[in-house]
């Protein structure tokens, strides 16, 4: 997840001239910390002018998520929503997609006149993405389980976390190099950043009007299922009764509905994520035996990172995309610092508001309340992170989570994913459960013991 590659990772260095703290002669960066001297506080240059709160925000995100991942399952207060509502894991997706919003912004800042070969980069950039997230996600690399490799193609996902983030990063990659602009004076205009990228807000807000048209749209019909059993001799196939428009329950909604008809079964998400929901488990919102009377649905595969919510994600993207932009034309701390403190209570007040109308907060849709909210809360965690470490230079107590960011491809391929502890797995003696990590567990809880 780590906007992997240049998705994530794509902070290029910022020219320095452009990043300046106010309108001197002298050449002093604005990516550098403010120090407390003799005369009080004065500016002092580092070797990097790499933006170093994006990378300690980018490791706070890959960090948790490997928390939720590995100990979701031991406290479920942690975990991902069962359905409606926000927990700490559902804040990781939209962070990192902010991130990738905040990174195009510095990444394409100064736009060439060859924007076909920015294009084609960023094209090849998203077929990067979609590939390794094939390949992580899709079910070829499957040792965590087994020993093998391989998947068969005609069960293989297509969804996931890193297509997600290739679908947003192309979107809006190709928004910040073809759309056209108008340069307003930022000191005198408050509303020059909406009038320079008025583009960028019209498809953000097309993106949203065409997401909710066809979620509250759309009439879903009554839809089978085949339970996939040990047994393949004798399939069950289980029938759920829908006939319904605008529903943003777990059985009927349009999301799971076109994931459905247009990738099909076989390659969507095969394990249930309805699995902690009150209706499908007895130790809701930990996972339990299916209660008296469950409803089929609760067996039936659901894609988290399906097409419609992945439609809806991208509008993650341009906010951080428009949170960049401030950090392009601001030339001061205090006026970034700002404008994304505003800009992050109306995102938070609004997804708010959204969700007590009516509008619930919910992941597994990426409802638009859910989208305006995470993206408030992002906007206060790059804030925070931007006035400790790029502002008062606390480099020292962040520079595990600065590392991390800077190598999140690596950390999200090996760590979060478990390609590294699938890697290990590998080597055994005489049979594959006796492999290296089963030693180390016999270690551990051998140490334990004494």
């Amino acid at each position: 997840m780590g906007a992997v590659a240049m998705a994530i990772d794509d902070v290029e260095t910022m020219e320095r001239g452009g990043v300046r703290c106010k309108e001197t002669k002298e050449d002093t960066v604005l990516l550098q910390p403010l120090v407390h001297g003799g005369a009080g506080i004065r500016v002092v240059a580092l070797q990097s002018p790499r933006l170093a709160s994006l990378d300690v925000f980018r490791g706070l995100s890959i960090a948790v998520m490997i928390l939720v991942d590995r100990a979701g399952g031991i406290w479920p207060a942690i975990n991902h929503s069962p359905w409606n509502g926000i927990t700490l894991a559902d804040f990781v997706m939209p962070f990192f997609l902010f991130i990738v919003g905040v990174a195009l912004a510095l990444t394409y800042k100064r736009i060439s006149s060859d924007k076909k070969s920015a294009s084609q980069k960023a094209l090849r950039q998203t077929l990067k993405l979609l590939i390794v997230g094939l390949v992580i996600q899709g079910g070829y690399y499957h040792a965590l389980r087994d020993t093998g490799y391989g998947v068969d193609l005609e069960r293989i996902r297509l969804g996931g976390v890193l297509q997600r983030i290739a679908l947003a990063y192309m979107v809006v990659a190709l928004c910040e190099i073809w759309a056209p602009r108008k340069y307003y004076d930022v000191s005198r205009d408050k509303f020059a950043l909406f009038k320079m990228y008025y583009i960028h807000w019209v498809v953000a807000a097309a993106i949203v009007v065409v997401y909710l048209a066809l979620l509250y749209g759309v009439y879903v019909p009554d839809w089978d299922f085949t339970l996939v059993t040990s047994s393949a001799s004798d399939p069950e196939v289980l029938h759920v009764s829908c006939g319904v428009r605008g529903s943003v329950g777990p059985d009927c909604n349009v999301v799971g509905y076109l994931d459905r008809a247009i990738l099909g079964f076989s390659h969507m998400y095969q394990k249930s994520i309805y699995g902690r929901t009150t209706s499908c488990s007895v130790n809701s919102p930990d996972y339990g035996p299916l209660p008296m009377g469950a409803p089929e649905w609760c067996r039936a595969p659901f894609d988290p990172e399906g097409l419609l919510s992945s439609v809806s994600a991208i509008g993650s993207c341009f906010l951080g995309l428009h949170f960049g932009h401030v950090l392009n034309h601001r030339k001061e701390h205090c006026a970034r610092l700002y404008d994304w403190s505003v800009m992050s209570l109306a995102l938070l007040t609004t997804g708010m508001f959204l969700h007590l109308l009516g509008m619930p907060f919910n992941k597994p849709l990426y409802s638009v309340s859910y989208m305006l909210f995470t993206g408030g809360a992002a906007g206060i965690v790059l804030a925070g992170f931007y006035f400790l470490v790029d502002v008062r230079g606390w480099r020292s107590s962040t520079f595990v989570l600065e590392w991390m960011g800077q190598n999140a491809m690596l950390m999200y391929v090996f760590v979060a994913e478990g390609v590294l502890i699938a890697l290990l797995k590998g080597i055994y003696i005489g049979s594959p459960d006796n492999n290296l990590i089963s030693w180390i567990v016999r270690l551990v809880k051998h140490g334990a013991v004494a």
